[in-house]
């Protein structure tokens, strides 16, 4: 302890983080590094497979986890125009027959412009490339089959090695599998399948999308980000720790799976799980916030006190930063100023790439009407990525989906085979089993969760309310004046949509106006987040980790393996009481 209290920050970092990596997988990124680093990498949570096609059957890139039905249905319509309209009118936002001023007329005080195009913005806009797809191999010249090339590319034909001796030629082979970015960037003629294991906070299961493949596109995505990245051989990671920085949406089974992978799989020797919010909360330093973590897919509310996340004040809400991406494309359409470009960003990942990176930059919480000039690129053409300059309009509306959720329209899932649901092994089970689920089935496609084993006073679930009812609502849900007046002091956000300028101070005022006024709260305030509020909960594990000296909640290997699972029986649990202990240590306290 006498070391704990004189040795440097920096210095314990880098001796006790140097063989911990912090792994925190999201919906759509997941964040790993060691925790000696700064910040982690964020890599896309997605793998691309090769699909060879069948003969007279040509093959096109596909997405695994496509909608059932992606349009919005009629009374989802009304509802979105109506949420719109509301917007609007609080915003100072002008309605479509409304005249507004030409670009090149002054602009009234309550409007604003941001010019986004530059010149070296159109130079490294321009310098898109798809990914290369093929490899070069060289194999002996006895084992090639000169008809290969009869119909292959005339600029890629088969050459003789450097060595004189002409028995090695080189060809060209397509990647088996692509990961991050680089899957997203796949050109759409290339017979690929890009799957994403978790979608909104779950496994992402479905008819088309087995578990057993689930798990095993985690495992080689974990792998190769832990090979290519953090240059760890699969030989070396018995030197090694895990800390799962994990989200409050994954129940038992989930958590256990992973468990298994980063332990049986990966090869760790030892890991544990943390909870997400609290993780956030040390990672800036709190011990007591109300923690808002507003993810990709999923926004989670979870309040902590004294360094313990409260269970029962826990809230799920089914839509996140993607969900505003997919909003602005809706608002400039319905405004007329989006090209005509086929922009779909449910089947072709390069568009939500793109309205992720547009939201970013210039959409932001202000009032009055917000236009920024920008270059929206076309994705259709392969030999050339097609752009035009253009004026997107009402910027501030899309984030405002946050507080007003009608705004913005999910996806709708298929529903995931009900064999997925049973765990045999599950002590548990008897005991916890409810038809409680994380989105109800009234929300169009989200029955899939129906009759899901949850921990019903783990997690809360909502699907329409807005982001300030939320927080409202777990507060209050402490029932202890004191610590309300505590919390409302330290709302935190995290997550990379809590980045959006302008959405602290609407938080601030709006939840104030919201709190009944039987309550004795007369203040307010949302802190700054000391890092890049993406990062949080990634910081907040590497600090968890690195001063848990004793490692009483740590899971050894040989104890998982032994203990956990039936050898050669896929993976189910001996002991899940005595496992589940352990895992969800942090979610029981």
């Amino acid at each position: 302890m006498d070391y704990l209290k004189t040795v440097v920050p920096s210095q314990l970092m880098a001796e006790r983080g140097s063989n911990l990596v912090v792994i925190n997988p999201g919906s759509a990124n997941v964040r790993m590094g060691f925790a000696s680093q700064d910040v982690p990498f964020n890599i896309p949570h997605c793998i691309a497979r090769h699909i060879n096609p069948q003969e007279g059957k040509e093959l096109k890139f596909s997405v695994r986890d496509q909608m059932l039905n992606c349009r919005a249905s009629s009374s989802q319509n009304a509802e979105r125009e109506s949420a719109y309209d509301i917007i609007a009118a609080l915003m100072k936002i002008p309605f479509l027959d409304e005249e507004l001023p030409s670009p090149n007329q002054p602009l009234p005080p309550k409007m604003g412009r941001v010019d986004g195009f530059s010149l070296q913005q159109s130079r490294d806009d321009n310098k898109f490339t798809w990914t290369n797809v093929t490899e070069r191999s060289i194999k002996p010249s006895t084992s090639i089959d000169r008809s290969v090339y009869k119909g292959a590319e005339e600029d890629t034909p088969p050459s003789t090695s450097g060595d004189g001796n002409g028995h090695d030629f080189e060809e060209n082979k397509y990647k088996e599998m692509i990961f991050g970015e680089d899957a997203l960037k796949i050109p759409p003629s290339e017979s690929y399948c890009l799957s994403r294991p978790i979608r909104r906070g779950h496994f992402n299961v479905s008819h088309n999308y087995s578990l057993h493949q689930v798990l095993e596109d985690l495992r080689t995505i974990w792998n190769w980000i832990l090979t290519e990245k953090l240059h760890i051989n699969p030989r070396d990671r018995g030197l090694y720790s895990a800390i799962l920085v994990l989200g409050e949406t994954f129940d038992n089974r989930e958590i256990k799976e992973m468990m298994s992978i980063v332990l049986h799989d990966l090869g760790f020797s030892t890991a544990v799980v943390h909870q997400e919010a609290l993780a956030a909360a040390f990672g800036n330093g709190l011990s007591t916030a109300c923690v808002v973590n507003i993810g990709a897919q999923v926004t989670q509310v979870v309040c902590v006190e004294d360094g313990v996340a409260l269970p029962h004040t826990a809230l799920a809400l089914p839509y996140g930063g993607d969900d505003i991406s997919r909003c602005l494309l809706w608002v400039q359409r319905r405004h007329h100023t989006w090209p005509n470009f086929q922009t779909d960003p449910v089947s072709k990942p390069i568009d939500m790439l793109m309205l992720n990176k547009i939201k970013e930059s210039y959409s932001q919480i202000r009032s009055g009407t917000f236009d920024a000039v920008t270059i929206v690129h076309s994705y259709d053409n392969e030999r050339s990525a097609g752009h035009q300059k253009t004026r997107l309009s009402a910027l501030n509306v899309p984030p405002m989906g946050l507080l007003y959720p009608r705004v913005l329209v999910p996806e709708e899932y298929p529903p995931p085979p009900r064999s997925w649901f049973h765990d045999y092994d599950d002590m548990l089970e008897d005991t916890w089993q409810t038809s409680d689920s994380l989105y109800p089935s009234g929300n169009g496609g989200y029955g899939m969760w129906d009759n899901y084993p949850m921990f019903p006073t783990r997690l809360k679930k909502f699907d329409n309310i807005g982001l300030v009812e939320a927080i409202v609502s777990s507060v209050l849900s402490t029932g202890r004046v004191d610590l309300q007046r505590k919390l409302f002091c330290s709302i935190q956000l995290v997550g990379g949509a809590a980045s959006t300028a302008g959405l602290a101070p609407v938080l601030e005022q709006r939840i104030l106006n919201k709190i009944p006024a039987n309550q004795s709260v007369e203040r307010v305030e949302v802190l700054q987040s000391r890092t890049y509020p993406l990062f949080v909960p990634w910081k907040g594990g590497v600090i968890l980790g690195v001063l848990d000296t004793g490692r009483d909640a740590w899971i050894h290997r040989e104890d998982w393996i032994k203990n956990g699972v039936h050898i050669g029986s896929g993976r189910k649990y001996k002991d899940s009481y005595f496992l589940q202990a352990q895992v969800m240590c942090y979610y029981n306290i």
